[in-house]
């Protein structure tokens, strides 16, 4: 049987054709010194200046190095998601093409993997060389994703990572989840989560690819995957239960409204038209929502029992 590598190294990137070099040969060296069977897996997410040439180049001279290529720009979700379907290293490792994450990190959280037992470490930049403009938003996302997930990890966000290769085999990656990929992997199952205080360099090359708008997305997917978490293979848990309180509450409050009238007419009181009253209107809307968010919840129901990958679940052991 083929032995496997020890290590897969998948980098996504987006026009960092001068980082590149030494990117890869700082990540042959670690490797080597430390007598790791390795490999290169650079994901080049549409670049439009010279980092597939320079991919090309560099495959001259590293065997180790293999490289996908997209069309054009996906996101670093995308690239993640191809990254890990090709590794084939034990322990497969993340980090960012700017040089800002340490390939000097890699022994350390390997071990951590092998040796303690976690089956995935995560990055820790605890002194990061980034402008306050980004430091103080990352810090309250952070907080939340924390607060949300309950897992307890100081930079949810940070590039460097390292995962058994059974967790990126098991996890589904898209849209902008790969800030979330903690949550994922905790979801499927994988709750041994550590950290680790890294190095974080100063961008030597180029400018971020990465604007504001990062942290808007990044607080819908944290609902989105939250959400999925906890009822996407049961939505009628959720829809069903907030259609079945809306509509009860509705019902009451048009219970009560047409027995105040018949009170009030029993027994000669002066009373205003149903029609008249906000309350009855509320209590239609609460009526209404309440049988949508029902039939919300049914169908959802449906289509998950109709879902090829239903009864998908990672089996860990057998005898």
């Amino acid at each position: 049987m083929e032995k496997r590598l020890d290590i897969s190294v998948v980098v996504p990137l987006y026009n960092e054709e001068e980082s590149l070099p030494e990117l890869t040969a700082w990540i042959d060296r670690v490797a080597r010194e430390n007598g790791l069977s390795y490999e290169i897996v650079f994901v080049d997410d549409g670049s439009t200046d010279g980092s597939w040439e320079t991919l090309e180049r560099l495959k001259e001279h590293y065997r180790a190095l293999r490289a996908i290529g997209f069309a054009r720009n996906y996101g670093k979700s995308a690239a993640l998601y191809c990254g890990f379907a090709a590794a084939e290293g034990d322990v497969v490792f993340t980090m960012d093409a700017d040089l800002q994450d340490s390939p000097d990190e890699i022994p350390d959280m390997r071990r951590m993997i092998l040796e303690e037992g976690y089956d995935m470490v995560s990055g820790w930049k605890l002194k990061r060389h980034d402008p306050i403009g980004k430091r103080w938003p990352s810090k309250f996302f952070n907080w939340t994703a924390r607060t949300v997930s309950g897992i307890k990890l100081h930079d949810f966000n940070c590039g460097l990572k390292a995962y058994r290769r059974k967790v990126v085999k098991s996890i589904e990656v898209y849209g902008e989840m790969h800030r979330y990929i903690p949550i994922l992997a905790k979801e499927a199952g994988f709750r041994r989560i550590g950290e680790k205080v890294v190095c974080h360099r100063a961008r030597k090359y180029g400018s971020s690819k990465f604007g504001m708008e990062r942290m808007v997305k990044g607080y819908l997917d944290l609902i989105t995957v939250s959400f999925l978490s906890h009822f996407g293979r049961s939505p009628m848990y959720f829809f069903g239960g907030l259609g079945t309180l809306m509509f009860l509450l509705g019902g009451c409050s048009t219970i009560w409204i047409i027995a105040a009238k018949l009170y009030k007419q029993a027994h000669g009181l002066p009373l205003r038209a149903v029609t008249e009253q906000p309350l009855f209107y509320l209590s239609m809307l609460l009526v209404i929502l309440g049988v949508q968010f029902f039939l919300a919840g049914f169908l959802g129901e449906l289509i998950d029992r109709n879902a090829s990958d239903r009864n998908k679940y990672l089996i860990d052991k057998n005898i």
